[in-house]
């Protein structure tokens, strides 16, 4: 197998990420023997093969910098994970005073977008409030209400923007829904890499990118997202806390971003991207679980090593 087709990284390659405001947690003493990385290595070269498409991983120790990955740095079209990006920028320009999380945004039936199960019941009257749109598309993967917020920071581009300020020289946002689904066959339109969104996640979600009350809000949100049951939440073990935003388009894949948090330790950083058309949806969704699977059972297998 060539470099192209399987770039494995350096299981636990030497990274500190800029990942600011991961406060004094636990360190996981997450580390893994030459035998532990050749069966990691081996569990997502046979999970690609089974999903008979692309599989891209990367997971980030947040207490160590000590990561693992495939594929982390090609391209993968972001489908929904982009409304986690989205509700961090909202979030972001409430902080600086450039936005309010209470102000209403106004809309009509021609906004609505396919999918719209939380926008489509609030029409006319006084619409909903930055704060009640940042929680119907994390939680429900409101489309209308993604638009919404794109709209009220000025669009995809400035979105695009906001994660270069962060660092993030590789997630590029173009389009709105229900667009941004498909591939665009002259550039890689609305795509980022599993090393980009979960460092980016990580700023956002347990960094000091925003206001303490403002990463705790994003946190809530991302905890009590509905749409990711039987993906990184269906692998992590019991007692553990999963925050994440899902993507999912039959013509395309499906994908989970987000963070899992141990009863003890710090938080692990996870990025899941399936990209196939030849198997069912239920397929792409215990891929996923795998992942997290795997995740897990390096940490807690390492850890009760050293304990």
């Amino acid at each position: 197998m060539n470099r192209r087709s399987f770039n494995f990284l350096a299981l636990f390659s030497a990274f500190t990420p800029n990942l600011s405001g991961c406060q004094s947690t636990p360190r996981n003493f997450w580390g893994a023997s030459r035998q532990q990385i050749m069966e990691a290595e081996k569990e997502l070269v046979n999970l690609e093969r089974a999903c008979r498409g692309r599989l891209g991983v990367h997971v980030i120790d947040t207490s160590t910098g000590q990561r693992f990955g495939h594929r982390s740095d090609e391209r993968f079209l972001m489908l929904s994970s982009f409304k986690l990006l989205a509700a961090g920028f909202v979030l972001d320009r409430h902080d600086r005073g450039e936005d309010s999380l209470d102000r209403r945004i106004r809309y009509t039936r021609a906004d609505l977008v396919e999918w719209s199960p939380v926008t489509e019941k609030h029409v006319g009257g006084d619409g909903l409030t930055l704060a009640e749109l940042c929680h119907a598309t994390i939680t429900t993967s409101d489309n209308t209400a993604a638009n919404l917020m794109h709209q009220s920071y000025g669009g995809p581009a400035a979105l695009t923007r906001f994660v270069r300020r962060l660092g993030d020289l590789t997630t590029r946002h173009d389009r709105y829904e229900p667009d941004l689904n498909t591939s665009d066959p002259n550039q890689p339109s609305d795509t980022t890499t599993p090393r980009a969104i979960a460092e980016t996640t990580g700023k956002l979600v347990v960094g000091d990118v925003l206001s303490s009350s403002s990463r705790r809000l994003l946190q809530d949100w991302l905890l009590a997202n509905t749409t990711g049951g039987k993906r990184l939440r269906a692998g992590f073990p019991l007692g553990w806390r999963i925050g994440e935003k899902t993507g999912t388009a039959p013509s395309v894949g499906a994908n989970d971003v987000g963070v899992a948090w141990p009863p003890d330790g710090a938080p692990l950083l996870v990025s899941a991207y399936v990209e196939t058309t030849s198997v069912s949806q239920e397929t792409r969704d215990a891929t996923i679980a795998t992942v997290a699977k795997l995740a897990a059972s390096l940490m807690e297998s390492t850890t009760q090593a050293r304990s």
